[in-house]
């Protein structure tokens, strides 16, 4: 495996030269592929609908113009959301014209395909091709994660995150998590949570050799291992 870091993180996984993004993104050069997890549009509006903490309306816009700027930094043939790309199906249906006409607009020229997601598990009357899995060049992308697989992944629904000491402080930063035939992407919506990549549910599946990519101004890579 090598790795370097930067803007991007070149990583070999199944075969395949990836990108890992500052932007939270992964970008597949040979293949043109885009790949986006958990993020979640409409989350505001589903937490107002069911009585929770109201929240600044425009996280929906935020996120689509961040990937946006992805798509247009990139020119993709495909783009993939690998679940949860809406934080509820009453919010998928009621994301406003606007919305809807943009990612028509990302849409045109390339394959849009939504992957089905524990949030979003029902047809989508939107742009795009709805799959419960993809596989594009022997690497399969899912939602979750299988719990036992020789087959290399890429996946979501966990929103790594990893929690480190900065001259006497903790931050906490949002992370790629990766092992031999895993990685799981981080959560690309504003207003999404993440679970520490040291908790026993991430650790069982990644293994203690896993390598972390951490987002900040650059990604960094880390193993695992180090961060305790």
């Amino acid at each position: 495996m090598t790795i370097m870091t930067g803007p991007e993180a070149m990583v070999t996984f199944g075969g395949a030269e990836l990108a890992a993004r500052v932007a939270g993104t992964l970008w597949w050069p040979e293949r043109q592929v885009l790949a986006v997890a958990d993020m979640h549009l409409g989350r505001s509006e589903r937490l107002a609908r069911q009585g929770h903490t109201l929240l600044p309306p425009y996280e929906t816009l935020d996120t689509l113009a961040r990937l946006e700027a992805e798509v247009a930094a990139l020119a993709p043939r495909v783009v993939i959301s690998l679940g949860d790309s809406f934080d509820d199906l009453p919010a998928a249906g009621g994301l406003g014209e606007e919305v809807v006409t943009r990612l028509a607009r990302m849409a045109a020229g390339r394959r849009l395909i939504w992957i089905a997601g524990n949030h979003d598990p029902g047809p989508l009357d939107l742009p795009g091709t709805y799959l419960e899995e993809a596989e594009i060049g022997g690497i399969t992308f899912r939602h979750i994660a299988e719990v036992e697989t020789r087959r290399p992944e890429v996946s979501a629904h966990f929103h790594p995150k990893v929690r480190l000491m900065l001259r006497g402080r903790t931050i906490s930063r949002k992370c790629f998590a990766m092992s031999g035939t895993r990685l799981i992407l981080p959560a690309f919506g504003a207003y999404t949570g993440g679970l520490d990549v040291r908790d026993r549910a991430l650790r069982d599946l990644i293994g203690p050799d896993a390598t972390t990519l951490v987002l900040d101004r650059e990604v960094v890579a880390l193993p695992l291992a180090r961060l305790g």
